[in-house]
This record gives structure tokens, C-alpha cells and sequence, in this order.
């Protein structure tokens, strides 16, 4: 395919630059502004998606790799990230093709669209996963194996509860309802979607810990052609600031509502010789700088936050919140 374009004034100056230094004759110039430039286009291989379709799902995902990481850090109880690398389109094919073995695919569909949705995760997110979920620290094996029955079970449950998200993160432009069809760790036996349809890649880089690695998910043409309208940048953003999302907020409370945090209460101070410390008996009473009766302070993750009194609930120690330490006042 030919195609005839305008020259650029950069490329008009670097060719007066080359004709006036001797690089170039007038011959070479001409020839040089009358030769065809040919891109290559394999038809075989359409490109379905625009660039301004995959800037919208870039957008839309990168909410995903936020609620995703906020949700297995809470879940987890240690550091995770997820974050969006790149967003490109190929066939299904090529897709499977570059996956390495083992690996695990969730297929899964987004109702009411048609077709099924592939959401691949390597064995470098995997495995310390599955460590964590099992009492470890997240570590990564040292030989990569098949998973067992009873992990692709406890990941099955995993991978439902991240899959929540994509109805999050699309309902300002459609109402999904994710559901996993199948787990499947052998991509070369995967059936999920047509060879040669044209797919959507959006790739999330992950850490958890020291380890990284890579989360797929891999949307069909044919799931999202209904929407292909609506996957503008310009109307994705008008929509989104058409109006205060409540589902996003009412999942970010969520999250904010399990995560876990470190409180204690301090009954008091005081200080004490090395040479007493180790004379400490069982019976022995230390002398507090707090007085009978003081408010007490209440740390939360280490910082000073309110002020209690201690009492009991039932048959077990509490307190009662009686002001903030950064107001100073009784509230």
C-alpha cells in the first residue's frame, strides 16, 4: 500500500542542510521526495482496536491494579503492587504463545457480554501467593512445579474475589457480572478464545515482597465490540466526572474498613536502673508517672491518637474512648 505524504518542515531542513553541505545532489534529493513510502499492513492480522480504544482501557485498568493491590495487601497483610505496564492488541495466538509453562489461566466471562475473558497470572505471582495464603512469608520456590488440586482450589476463591473489581472499574461505562468458567495451567491446550481473533493486552507488572511478576488479562474483540463505542477517552472522562461513582467509594470503604492496624494502650511510664530492672520479682509494684484515675493514651500504629479510660466488658479488659490527643479536648 502506497502512500503519498507531505514532507515535515524537519525533513525539508535536513535535506537544504545536505544539498548545501555536498552530502546530497539535486539528483539524490529528488529521488529521494519521489519515492513512495510503503507501509506494511498484514490483513491477515487487522488492527481492530484504535490507539484512543487502548488509552481508555489503560485508564480503566490502572483503577484495577489500584483496588487489586489495595485489596491483597489488606487481605495478605504484607506489601503488594500492582500496577499497569502496557496495553497493546495481537492475535490470541501470539498471546498464548509468548505464555510460559506452568502458568495459571482464569477464564471467565463478563456478563452480559458475549465470548470469554482470559486472565493469566506466571508463576512469579503465583507462587508467593499461594506461600502467603498458607502461613509463609511469600517466598518463591526454587524449581517452579504444577499446582496441586487444593491450590488451584484456594486460588480459584482468590482470583473470584479480584475479578469483583472489574465490575468496579467498568460500571461508568456497562454493568458486568464477572464469572470464572475454568482454571487451566497448560496455555498450548487453552480453547478459550479463536486463534486469530484480535485481543486486547493489558499487562500489570507485580511485586510482592522482593518477587515480581506479571499479571494478563486478555480482552477479545469480540467481548467488547458492544462497547467499542463507548471506549473514548473523551466520553470515559465525561462520564466520570458526570457524577460521584458510589460503587468505587462504597469498595474503597470496604477495603479501608478490613485493613489491619496495631493499637495499644499506655498506662504509663516511668524509669528505671538497669541494676533494678534485674531485680524485678514476681509481686513487685513499679510507680507509674500516670495518677489513679488519669485518662490514658491510646496508640494507633505506634502514634498517640486517643485518650481512654480502662474498665471491663463482660469478662474481658476494654476501654473507653474519652477524647482525641490531637484536639486535646473531650469529645
Amino acid at each position: 500500500m502506497y502512500l503519498k505524504e507531505v514532507l515535515s518542515q524537519s525533513e525539508i531542513d535536513m535535506l537544504l542542510n545536505a544539498l548545501t553541505s555536498g552530502e546530497l545532489t539535486a539528483d539524490e534529493v529528488r529521488t529521494q521526495v519521489a519515492k513512495p513510502k510503503v507501509k506494511v499492513y498484514d490483513f491477515r492480522r487487522p488492527n481492530k482496536f484504535s490507539q484512543d480504544h487502548l488509552r481508555t482501557l489503560s485508564m480503566i485498568h490502572e483503577n484495577f491494579g489500584r483496588l487489586v493491590s489495595n485489596f491483597l495487601s489488606a487481605y495478605l497483610r504484607t506489601s503488594v503492587q500492582v500496577k499497569i505496564s502496557s496495553v497493546d492488541q495481537l492475535t490470541y495466538e501470539d498471546f498464548v504463545v509468548s505464555i510460559p509453562t506452568p502458568t495459571m489461566m482464569t477464564v471467565f466471562t463478563m456478563s452480559p457480554l458475549p465470548g470469554r475473558v482470559v486472565m493469566e497470572s506466571n508463576a512469579a505471582f503465583i507462587f508467593p501467593l499461594i506461600d502467603l495464603l498458607f502461613g509463609g512469608t511469600g517466598e518463591m520456590p526454587r524449581r517452579v512445579r504444577e499446582l496441586t488440586e487444593i491450590e488451584l482450589n484456594v486460588l480459584r476463591n482468590l482470583n473470584a474475589r479480584l475479578l469483583e473489581n472489574m465490575t468496579y472499574i467498568w460500571s461508568d461505562i456497562y454493568q458486568l457480572k464477572p464469572k470464572i468458567e475454568a482454571l487451566e495451567t497448560n496455555p498450548q491446550l487453552s480453547q478459550a478464545i479463536a486463534p486469530n481473533e484480535t485481543v486486547a493486552i493489558i499487562t500489570f507488572a507485580t511485586n510482592i515482597g522482593k518477587v515480581q511478576g506479571l499479571l494478563n488479562i486478555c480482552l477479545p474483540y469480540m467481548t467488547l465490540e458492544p462497547l467499542v463505542s463507548r471506549l473514548s477517552t473523551r466520553q470515559w472522562l465525561a462520564m466520570g466526572e458526570s457524577g460521584v461513582n458510589e460503587n468505587y467509594h462504597r469498595r474503597l470503604h470496604h477495603l479501608l474498613g478490613t485493613a489491619m492496624v496495631k493499637f495499644a494502650v499506655e498506662v504509663g511510664e516511668t524509669d528505671l536502673s538497669v541494676r533494678d530492672f534485674l531485680q524485678l520479682g514476681v509481686g513487685d509494684v513499679i510507680t507509674l508517672d500516670n495518677v489513679m484515675g488519669a485518662d490514658m493514651v491510646m496508640t494507633i500504629e505506634d502514634r498517640p491518637k486517643f485518650y481512654v479510660q480502662p474498665g471491663m466488658m463482660g469478662k474481658k479488659m476494654a476501654v473507653q474512648v474519652t477524647g482525641l490527643v490531637e484536639r486535646g479536648n473531650k469529645e
